[in-house]
C-alpha cells in the first residue's frame, strides 16, 4: 500500500513538471513572437494648409479692341488670390459697383480675354469717342488730305498706330522765277509721327455721298499741329512709313529745309534738276 501511494505522488509531480515546462515554453514562444513583430508604422498627420485669401477682380469677358465701347456683357468678376492682385486692378471689395460705373466707357487699349481691367485704359464721358479715347493728354489729332490711290501713303500699307515721316512737296517760286521753269521741292517737316486713323473722307455732292480723296489723322503736339496745318495750305503732304523699332523715339519738328528741288517741269515735261 505504501508503495502505491509513492507511485501516485511521483506521477502527479511528473505531470506538474511537464505542465510547468509546457507553460514556460508557451510564454517564451509568445514573448519571442511579440518581439519578432515589426513595430506599428507611425502615421504622420500634416498640418492643415491655411486657406488662400481671395477677392474678385474685374476682367474682360472677351477680347476688346482699341476704341471699343465697353458694356456690362464685356466685363465680369473673377476670383483672384489677394497676394497676386496688383495696384490698379479693380477689386470688388473696394468698388462693388464697378460694373455699372465702367459700363459705357471706351477702351484706350487692347484687352485680352480674362485680362484685368484698369481705369487708366478706359475713358468715360458724355462725348468720349474713339479718337479722344486713344489720344494722350496734351496731344492733338490733326487730319490731312492724302490721295486715295495710296501714292502718298506708302502704297496704302500705312495703318493706325504706324509711325511715319510727313513730307511736304511745294513749288519753289524763287527758283521758278530764276530758272524760268516750274521747280518743286520736297522737305521732311515732321518725323516719327503716330498714325491715329486712316479712312475715307466722304462728302456729299449733288445729293450723293462720294469719296473725295482720303484722310490720315496724326497724333501731334500743339506746335506740330500748327506746322502741319500751315504746310497743308502751301503744299502737298505725303507720308513715309517708318520701322516699328522707331516707336520709342521722340518725334521731332524739322526746321532746316532741304534745298534740293525734286522736279522741274518744262512745257509739261517733268525732269529732275537742281537749283544749286
Amino acid at each position: 500500500m505504501g508503495g502505491a501511494s509513492l507511485d501516485v505522488s511521483a506521477m502527479k509531480i511528473a505531470r506538474l513538471a511537464v505542465l510547468g515546462i509546457a507553460l514556460t515554453a508557451g510564454i517564451a514562444a509568445a514573448f519571442m513572437i511579440n518581439r519578432s513583430k515589426a513595430p506599428p508604422a507611425t502615421v504622420e498627420v500634416s498640418a492643415p494648409q491655411p486657406a488662400v485669401e481671395t477677392d474678385d477682380v474685374l476682367v474682360a469677358a472677351h477680347a476688346l479692341d482699341v476704341g471699343a465701347a465697353v458694356g456690362q456683357a464685356d466685363i465680369r468678376w473673377q476670383t483672384w488670390p489677394k497676394s497676386d492682385i496688383a495696384d490698379g486692378m479693380i477689386r470688388k471689395s473696394a468698388d462693388p459697383n464697378a460694373v455699372d460705373e465702367i459700363s459705357g466707357s471706351v477702351s484706350r487699349g487692347e484687352f485680352f480675354a480674362g485680362e484685368p481691367m484698369r481705369h487708366e485704359k478706359l475713358v468715360k464721358g458724355p462725348n468720349s469717342g474713339f479718337l479722344s479715347a486713344i489720344l494722350p493728354s496734351g496731344y492733338r489729332a490733326v487730319a490731312i488730305n492724302i490721295d486715295n490711290s495710296g501714292g502718298a501713303t506708302a502704297g496704302g500699307f500705312i495703318l493706325p498706330n504706324d509711325r511715319v515721316d510727313v513730307i511736304r512737296t511745294f513749288r519753289d517760286d524763287a527758283a521758278t522765277k530764276a530758272t524760268g521753269a516750274d521747280v518743286y521741292r520736297s522737305e521732311i517737316i515732321l518725323t516719327n509721327i503716330r498714325i491715329l486713323a486712316i479712312g475715307p473722307n466722304v462728302q456729299e455732292k449733288n445729293g450723293e455721298h462720294v469719296i473725295q480723296g482720303t484722310t490720315a489723322t496724326l497724333e501731334v503736339d500743339p506746335r506740330q499741329a500748327e506746322q502741319l496745318i500751315l504746310a497743308q495750305r502751301v503744299g502737298q503732304l505725303s507720308l513715309a512709313l517708318r520701322s516699328m523699332a522707331d516707336a520709342g523715339q521722340t518725334n521731332t519738328l524739322t526746321d532746316d529745309l532741304d534745298d534740293t528741288p525734286v522736279t522741274i517741269i518744262r512745257n509739261g515735261v517733268a525732269s529732275a534738276a537742281s537749283t544749286r
